[in-house]
């Protein structure tokens, strides 16, 4: 429960981050950006690979580019899912996973991993 807390807490950050950065998109405050970083993880966790295996066909025929569809649908149904976050658009909404995907990266790897690997 704690890693799933500081995952949101890293996300709605970045989430914060690309909005400062893209015109298109438009959040609130920091509240609807933690709510933001929520429903994305949750969406991300149980819709997104519904969509993954539904779409196996497409995606090999796409080379995987199809992916990006659907993370591009990801992001718009978090906008539609919570007030105060809009995005303005498909090609927002495919940068705004782009900025968010480095941002979370680049914070977590300046934290460090929040993994306890143990060495027998």
């Amino acid at each position: 429960m704690l890693r799933f807390i500081a995952k949101t807490l890293i996300t709605a950050v970045a989430v914060l981050v690309a909005a400062y950065v893209l015109d298109g998109v438009h959040v609130k405050d920091s509240m609807t950006a933690v709510l933001v970083a929520a429903v994305l993880g949750l969406l991300n966790s149980f819709v997104k690979p519904i969509l993954v295996i539904i779409t196996i066909p497409i995606t090999i025929f796409t080379l995987g580019l199809f992916l990006l569809v659907i993370n591009v649908l990801i992001v718009k149904w978090a906008s539609d899912i919570v007030p105060g976050f809009r995005v303005d658009g498909w090609v927002y909404a495919l940068l705004f996973s782009f900025v968010v995907s480095i941002a979370t990266y680049l914070m977590e790897s300046l934290i460090g991993s929040t993994d306890k690997t143990r060495q027998s």
